[in-house]
């Protein structure tokens, strides 16, 4: 295990002032009240047989809706500065738009906590009505956005646009294991466009309503070859441009990677290009693990959950000899240096200061020194990149409490704060004690730094 910060001669290192701490949630993993708002994918896919292992649904799921001032004062309590949730578009804009009066109320709290709020504007709930395979979803993500922005901007000054358009592509459009539940393996690049594009136009439409703070949260990991023979070099170098520069690139570079451009739909990429790479302030990274990348094995692979096709040009294979979670992911903290370290190298000027949106862990139990032991690495993984030249500006557990966790249903538990799904019962872990000491660690450590 690693060294507990607790302990004076092992403190997590100092992060640079003004580093900003905070903790992150979802809308549909973690509101319930689903008769207060419209209906989304999710709600369609989770009744389907099937689609979730534990045959639940985010209908109650922790009953934010009605709860969150118990857990705003969990906020207050763990001593964060910031705190980034998802406004649900079906909520938003249900009832005439009356479902914002939520979100008007959990920012009021979260400022009078003194905690930042940080709203993601799409985290995979889409209306269902509608379909990111259609382009006229991004400008209606647009109008959406500028709803929002024109109601909570007096008060929210960081915003995301997007979360994780890789995982909502891969996951709900090529393999179907999550909503919408497509199994459209490359012909689901549309989605994958129409959701950049979506990203672009949000962003003006933020600087339109006079934002100056904005981001994205895309998912990234290091690529690794399975071997030094040039067809695993090749499935992972195209994995990565799969997962990683597909959606880096457009955003920061205002390009995609050689031979996708002419896979995207519409009459003018380059136009959309141009507004896909609307400056950013902050580029936001969700890391969790590497991959491990081989060639195709001709059969389907079993990998985190997820069904891998025979047919797709690589196979991802199982990292050996580094624990594992809950959900059997490899805990592997090096891989964020790593990751930061090659994007710093990889964009230089063109990257902004990164801010790592989510950082997270699947174990049970309310005394869970496995959690401490991955942030304390993780923690440690991110300073190391800081010291090596990376502009690294903020870091955001995932998450706050247990919650819905999409297609494995309630069985992965990720929070900082155990729930008891049946009673709704909020108990901090061993973890939660554990991070309010590092941060009143690293505020006593600024203070003396300053005196």
């Amino acid at each position: 295990m690693a060294n507990d910060p607790r302990d004076a001669a092992h403190p997590i290192p100092q992060f640079p002032a003004g580093f900003l701490w905070g903790v992150s949630t979802s809308a549909h993993q973690i509101e319930g009240a689903a008769d207060e708002r419209g209906p989304s994918v999710w709600d369609a896919f989770t009744a389907e047989p099937g689609r979730v292992k534990d045959g639940s649904t985010a209908a109650v799921a922790c009953d934010h809706f009605h709860r969150y001032p118990e857990d705003v004062a969990l906020l207050k309590g763990l001593g964060v500065d910031a705190y980034r949730f998802s406004i649900s578009w079906p909520r938003a804009l249900f009832d005439n738009g009356r479902g914002l009066d939520f979100y008007d109320r959990l920012v009021d709290e979260l400022c009078a906590a003194g905690v930042r709020p940080v709203p993601t504007l799409f985290h995979w709930d889409l209306p269902a009505d509608l379909d990111w395979l259609e382009r006229d979803t991004a400008s209606r993500f647009a109008e959406y956005v500028s709803v929002v922005a024109d109601r909570l901007g007096d008060r929210v000054k960081k915003w995301i646009t997007i979360n994780e358009p890789a995982e909502h592509t891969l996951l709900g459009h090529a393999l179907g294991t999550h909503a919408p539940g497509r199994q459209l393996l490359f012909d689901a690049l549309p989605a994958a466009h129409h959701q950049l594009l979506g990203h672009g136009l949000a962003v003006q439409a933020l600087r339109a309503a006079g934002a100056t703070d904005i981001g994205i949260a895309n998912s990234h990991g290091p690529t690794w070859p399975a071997s030094q023979q040039p067809a695993d070099q090749e499935a992972a170098a195209f994995y990565d441009v799969l997962l990683n520069r597909l959606f880096a690139e457009p955003v920061l570079l205002g390009e995609y990677p050689e031979g996708l451009g002419e896979l995207m739909p519409g009459g003018d990429v380059q136009a959309d290009l141009k507004v896909i790479s609307e400056p950013l302030d902050w580029y936001g990274i969700n890391y969790y693990a590497p991959t491990k990348v081989g060639a195709p094995q001709g059969t389907e692979i079993e990998f985190g959950g997820i069904t891998m096709p025979a047919e797709l040009p690589f196979s991802v294979r199982q990292i050996e000899g580094v624990p594992v979670t809950d959900f059997g992911w490899p805990v592997v903290p090096e891989g964020l240096t790593e990751l930061l370290t090659t994007f710093h190298e990889r964009y230089g000027d063109r990257l902004p200061p990164v801010v790592i949106t989510e950082n997270g862990c699947s174990y049970d139990g309310v005394d869970d020194q496995a959690r401490i032991a991955y942030l304390d690495g993780h923690l440690r993984a991110l300073h190391q990149a800081s010291v090596a030249g990376v502009d690294v500006r903020g870091y955001f557990v995932w998450s706050l409490l247990d919650n819905f966790e999409w297609a494995e249903g309630y069985e992965q538990r990720f929070g900082l704060v155990h729930v008891d799904y049946a009673t709704q019962t909020r108990t901090p872990k061993s973890s939660y004690a554990w991070l309010r000491d590092v941060l009143r660690g690293q505020r006593a450590q600024g203070s003396q730094a300053r005196g």
